[in-house]
């Protein structure tokens, strides 16, 4: 059987868009810095501020966030955090990012503070570092667009971790076909990012960001998640059980130097 001209035209250009979108799913740098001391939250912000934030778009990376735990609100370890996430066209920018910052003399004079620190007052307490793949169901990091004051906001960072590969892979159909996603979306969860992890302290993991306007739309966001019928009926399906067994919850701000 032939197929006529326009639809093997239809076919092709389907076949391309889904290639396409599956090679567009953007990569996610995320790097959490630990600290205990007000001398090391200043060293750090410095650090961001005038050194990393503008040297990485020297490099043309956009949509840097950098965001601090909310004070009051409990992290799963006794220290405070700074965390920095930006997008990622491909894995072999990460060498590349790492080579141009070593030759930018710019970045290397105005961070010398922080790079250069002594061994006994270090800028920071300890740092990990973790790189994931967007998820395909939301492909490219969004920027939200909030308002009101920044010290407002609730940019809530979650982190599923799963007890076997295949449960951790349930997880992640869960939110892409079994419909998760689509109802962050629909009860305006305002997502960043939604990211497989494939390199990082804790795995299989997957890590994804919701931003709100404040604590009483974010409560009132999460009441709608769990009692909708959709939630429901994802929680009681027999095919998603135990898919995680862990899950850290921090809330965050984002910093003035913060694009987002």
């Amino acid at each position: 059987m032939k197929l006529a001209p326009p639809l093997i035209l239809l076919l092709f250009f389907c076949l391309a868009d889904s290639l396409i979108a599956q090679a567009a799913r953007q990569y996610y740098f995320l790097e959490d810095y630990s600290y205990s001391n007000p001398d090391q939250e200043g060293l750090i912000d410095f650090y961001m501020e005038e050194a990393l934030v503008p040297a990485l778009k020297r490099n043309g990376i956009t949509s840097i966030g950098v965001f601090k735990d909310r004070p009051g609100d409990s992290n799963p370890d006794s220290l405070r955090h700074v965390y920095v996430l930006y997008p990622l066209s491909s894995l072999d920018k990460i060498a590349r990012l790492d080579e141009s910052l070593l030759k930018d003399e710019l970045y290397q004079k105005t961070a010398a503070p922080f790079l250069g620190a002594p061994y006994d007052s270090p800028a920071f307490y300890k740092l990990t570092t973790t790189v994931m793949k967007a998820f395909k169901g939301m492909p490219v990091m969004k920027q939200p667009a909030l308002e009101g004051p920044r010290k407002d906001r609730i940019y809530e960072l979650r982190s599923y971790e799963s007890p076997t590969p295949d449960l951790y892979r349930n997880k992640l159909h869960m939110f892409n076909e079994g419909g998760e996603i689509t109802l962050f979306e629909r009860l305006g969860f305002n997502a960043v990012f939604y990211g497989e992890v494939i390199s990082g302290a804790r795995m299989p993991n997957l890590i994804y960001m919701t931003t709100f306007e404040d604590r009483q739309t974010r409560d009132q966001r999460w009441k709608e998640f769990v009692d909708s019928e959709t939630w429901k009926e994802l929680e009681r399906d027999p095919k998603y059980q135990h898919n995680v067994n862990k899950a850290d919850i921090m809330l965050l701000y984002p910093t003035p130097y913060s694009d987002y």
